[in-house]
């Protein structure tokens, strides 16, 4: 597996992470044999250090430092929240307009901590930003009404909590469809059966950062996976979105169930 790099100069690198690929080996999900960690560094041939992560579920830009002194840099930089992160995610419902966020999550720690240690600590305070792009309709019964909503939204964590985006949806109301922990089961297998979409419906789009070392201000973006902008199409809302954030060429809808009517645009 080769995993596409979006930037790569002397003390960092930046890849699309796909869907359903951890960033580095877990006790929390031991089954799985493959990591972006390991393959990177088989890939480039060369030591690599994870300065952040995305959940397996979530694709998109993530960064590796090429040495450890850069990796302290990066990791630094997200923590004090200096790099300003742009996601989009497809989600239940209608949302406002636009809005934040506000709700304290309390702390999950990584596997690493888990050893010995309590799962839980105390809530620390978490903010996010969003946006609705788009917004539809399907005659599709889910919960105790004749159709179904949805909407396409652009988040922007203001703090870096673990699962952050996914529990503050969650905590609107709002879960991210494919969220097999935090969304609707229902709501999910209804994009499976329309979409054959089995995949979490997240991906991280853009980064801005200031380059640790020379000082240049970066933007880094990641095009959408082909099904997730396949999906989008489908729902006739691949136009909302500027160009560089999907793949190259038109994106081709994914074929819909023959039985699945069309989508009402809100």
């Amino acid at each position: 597996m080769t995993l596409p790099i979006l930037f790569q100069d002397d003390h960092f690198v930046a890849i699309h992470k796909p869907a359903g690929l951890l960033v580095h080996r877990t006790a929390l999900d031991a089954h799985e044999r493959r990591f972006a960690l390991q393959l990177l560094r088989r890939q480039l041939g060369r030591r690599v250090y994870a300065v952040h992560r995305l959940d397996k579920g979530t694709s998109g830009v993530l960064l590796f430092a090429l040495s450890p002194d850069t990796g302290r840099a990066l990791s630094g930089m997200f923590e004090r929240q200096m790099v300003h992160k742009r996601y989009l995610a497809v989600v239940r419902g209608h949302p406002p307009a636009a809005g934040e966020i506000d709700h304290p999550l309390t702390r999950r720690l990584d596997d690493v901590e888990l050893n010995g240690a309590p799962a839980e600590s105390g809530p620390q305070a978490a903010l996010t930003r969003f946006r609705r792009l788009a917004a539809c309709e399907l005659p599709h019964r889910v919960d105790r009404y004749p159709s179904s909503r949805y909407a396409l939204v652009e988040l922007e964590p203001l703090t870096g909590r673990r699962h952050q985006l996914r529990r503050h949806l969650k905590h609107i109301s709002h879960p991210i469809i494919g969220d097999s922990t935090y969304g609707k089961s229902g709501h999910n297998r209804l994009f499976q059966t329309l979409f054959a979409c089995r995949r979490m419906l997240l991906a991280c789009v853009e980064l801005r950062l200031t380059h640790p070392v020379t000082g240049a201000p970066l933007t880094l973006s990641a095009p959408l996976a082909a099904d997730f902008a396949g999906l989008l199409a489908a729902l006739g809302w691949a136009a909302q979105l500027p160009p560089h954030w999907l793949p190259a060429g038109d994106a081709a809808p994914l074929a819909r169930n023959a039985d699945a009517p069309g989508v009402v645009q809100a």
